[in-house]
């Protein structure tokens, strides 16, 4: 399996496991590379808990951690 055939294996289950998210690849010099974009808006009290609208990170495996961590703020928050 190639890299790519990789990366998009795990964009795919990424889509399925969290599917409130819109996932792109960015090779900008300087910024992370991975980058999952909520296609709504938190509410205040979801930002305050530490949610994002958007993550980037310079792995596929840091951006799923962190997805993780992110679905762990929401639903200590019962969303």
């Amino acid at each position: 399996m190639t890299e790519d055939e990789y990366e998009q294996r795990v964009i795919n289950v990424l889509i399925s496991t969290h599917p409130g998210w819109h996932y792109e690849q960015r090779d900008l010099p300087g910024l992370p590379r991975w980058w999952a974009t909520r296609y709504y808006p938190l509410r205040a009290d979801q930002r305050k808990a530490g949610a994002r609208d958007v993550l980037g990170r310079t792995s596929l495996h840091r951006l799923v951690s962190a997805l993780a961590r992110h679905d762990k703020i929401l639903h200590n928050l019962r969303y």
